[in-house]
């Protein structure tokens, strides 16, 4: 069934930001409406603002769906994640190069079946619609079957991606490796196929430069050339092995980011993943090609890889531009909200700071940013796709007893949903206007569900109806006390 996208109104606390916060306070950096509007005809926002000045100019009959005491964003955006290992997340106790080898590998082998990966792209894109994600930039596998699964889902649900298949031509098993000239072939196909249909998006995706010979950088660099409009993706200086490792492989580079460098894989649409461990001259280097570091604290945590140094590549002197992912499998969740909690921690690690409001801009406007996209995604703003998600800082116990002693501090707010936050904070989200993802809907299913499933326990024998369950306790109890006596 193709996609429509939907014409209707979200009422809420609107909050979008207009450019990267300077510090905790910034007000002139968000826009906030304390009861607020948007609409959307045909999948695009048409207006925003005050919910009283727009509700009497909406045409008659307008659905408006209303979430009095939610805030309502712009979707979340994630710059690096892995869509062959939704299986591997959660795998116990390795660091990179063995975490690769004894997990990822042995999973991303199964991505050659054609039926594995559709099914999984269905769970993989269900899970971020659940996480408030609504574009991310993906890593598929080796197979260009999974990319043309993963585009072919995504288009189908009206959710724009950048993906690309991996290009991986030694050191890793030979059932996910590729030659030189047959990932040339098969990008430049995917390209081809899928670059600019929609709202699909390619990356030519170089995994690293342990797994990719120096023609197959090459062949990188040259569908770069060909195709100025596609992205590059690829890992940076993640795990000290993996940088002697490039050392040994490439000793004419002057280090690990010269690798990509002499192959022209820099540039305003290169994403690097990680990048915890760069030199000065690497910072620089980056700063003047405008490419993107990209912070995955998660991942970086659980792999024991190191500790991101935000302060060093945002140096004023030569600020390198940065993005906020997830780096599932990796990484340990599939929200922002608590990859962002989790960043926090790592910074508070190096002696630094991240205010709440820097770190949802990052999620949003600052993600679109670095993928040259906000004309399109990360603000509520007239022309943009209405990709929305709607957090309830109240969802579980604990929040709610936070915020009674917050209430009205914005900031305060934020930093709740950050550090106590999870899908659960999620009430909805919109693709294109539609609603993809409904907490409270869900929850209602699932009870329904269990009802269902209970009553037909209880009729087949299988299951002890509850009071019958409860007499048969106290009836224990009772027993015991006289017992004791």
């Amino acid at each position: 069934m193709a996609f429509i996208p939907g014409t209707t109104a979200l009422r809420g606390r609107l909050l979008t930001f207009l450019r990267a916060p300077q510090g905790p306070g910034d007000r002139d950096s968000y826009r906030y409406i304390a009861d607020g509007l948007v609409v959307v005809t045909a999948g695009r926002i048409t207006a925003m603002g005050n919910a009283s000045d727009l509700l009497p100019t909406l045409p008659a009959g307008m659905v408006v769906d209303h979430y009095p005491d939610s805030l309502i964003l712009p979707g979340f955006i994630d710059t690096h994640i892995h869509f062959p290992q939704t299986q591997v997340i959660a795998s116990y106790g390795a660091q990179l190069m063995e975490w690769l080898e004894k997990y990822t590998f042995i999973e991303e082998q199964r991505y050659a079946d054609h039926a594995h990966a559709s099914r999984n792209a269905r769970f993989f894109l269900d899970e971020l619609a659940r996480n408030g994600t609504t574009s991310a930039v993906v890593y598929g596998s080796v197979h260009p079957g999974s990319v043309k699964a993963l585009f072919t889902e995504a288009e189908a649900r009206g959710v724009g991606l950048v993906a690309g298949k991996v290009m991986m031509d030694r050191h890793a098993p030979t059932a996910l490796t590729d030659t030189a000239q047959t990932s040339y072939d098969q990008s430049k196909a995917l390209i081809g196929a899928w670059h600019g249909v929609g709202r699909q998006r390619y990356a030519v995706t170089p995994r690293f430069a342990i797994t990719s010979t120096p023609e197959q950088l090459a062949a990188a660099g040259a569908l770069l050339r060909e195709h100025p409009g596609v992205y590059m993706q690829t890992h940076l200086s993640e795990n000290h092995e993996e940088i002697r490792q490039v050392a040994r492989l490439y000793p004419e580079a002057t280090d690990y980011l010269d690798v990509y460098d002499r192959f022209g894989l820099l540039g305003d649409r290169s994403l690097f993943g990680h990048c915890i461990h760069l030199s000065e001259r690497e910072m620089a280097r980056m700063h003047e090609t405008a490419s993107v570091a990209v912070f995955c604290p998660t991942s970086n945590l659980f792999i024991g890889s190191g500790l991101f140094d935000r302060a060093a590549l945002e140096n004023p002197a030569r600020p390198v531009r940065l993005g906020l992912a997830t780096d599932v499998g990796g990484g340990t969740s599939y929200s922002l909200l608590r990859t962002a909690g989790e960043g926090y921690k790592v910074l508070q690690l190096r002696g630094q700071s991240w205010p709440a409001l820097a770190a949802f801009d990052l999620m949003t406007r600052g993600n679109a940013a670095a993928l040259g996209l906000t004309e399109e995604i990360g603000q509520i703003a007239p022309g943009r796709y209405a990709d929305l998600v709607v957090l309830d800082p109240s969802a579980t116990p604990a929040m709610a007893h936070r915020r009674d002693v917050i209430q009205g501090d914005l900031e305060e707010e934020l930093f709740l949903l950050m550090t106590l936050g999870d899908d659960r904070a999620v009430r909805a989200t919109y693709i294109q206007g539609q609603r993809v993802h409904d907490r409270d809907a869900v929850i209602a299913d699932t009870v329904a569900l269990g009802i269902q499933r209970g009553l037909a326990d209880i009729a087949t024998g299988r299951l002890v109806p509850h009071d019958e369950a409860m007499d048969e306790l106290d009836a224990s109890i009772e027993q015991a006390v006289r017992d004791s006596h």
